[in-house]
């Protein structure tokens, strides 16, 4: 079994920044950030070297990992309102560029961390 626990949601003012983490425990997979009803935000593969982003934050948002430390953050800039969501770190086994953002292809969740942007 892969746990996966995120960290450093809050409440920022819009055009503010905040930095997520997910913390992970188990085999190293593909890994993405989902917000709301398992939206696709970003994804990155085992080894970092690809990477997906939804077209709404691309250029807001950046994605990596840390396999030695077993982590993925998602650093978020320039958040506006409507990226307040609670946002959910997912691995998948089954990590592949055509199924990167589909939620489905994801096996493992964490329980969420709340982003709140005040206007």
């Amino acid at each position: 079994q892969v746990q996966l626990v995120e960290s450093g949601g809050g409440l920022v003012q819009a055009g503010g920044s905040l930095r997520l983490s997910c913390a992970a425990s188990g085999r190293t997979f593909g890994m993405g950030w989902f917000r709301k009803d398992r939206e696709f935000v970003a994804a990155i593969s085992w080894s970092g070297s690809s990477i997906y982003y939804e077209d709404s934050v691309k250029g807001r948002i950046t994605i990596s990992r840390d396999n030695v430390q077993n982590t993925m953050d998602l650093k978020m800039n320039s958040l506006k309102p409507e990226d307040t969501a609670g946002y959910y770190c997912a691995a998948a086994p089954g990590f592949s560029s055509s199924a990167s953002r589909t939620s489905s292809a994801y096996a493992y969740w964490g329980q969420g961390t709340q982003v709140t942007v005040s206007s």
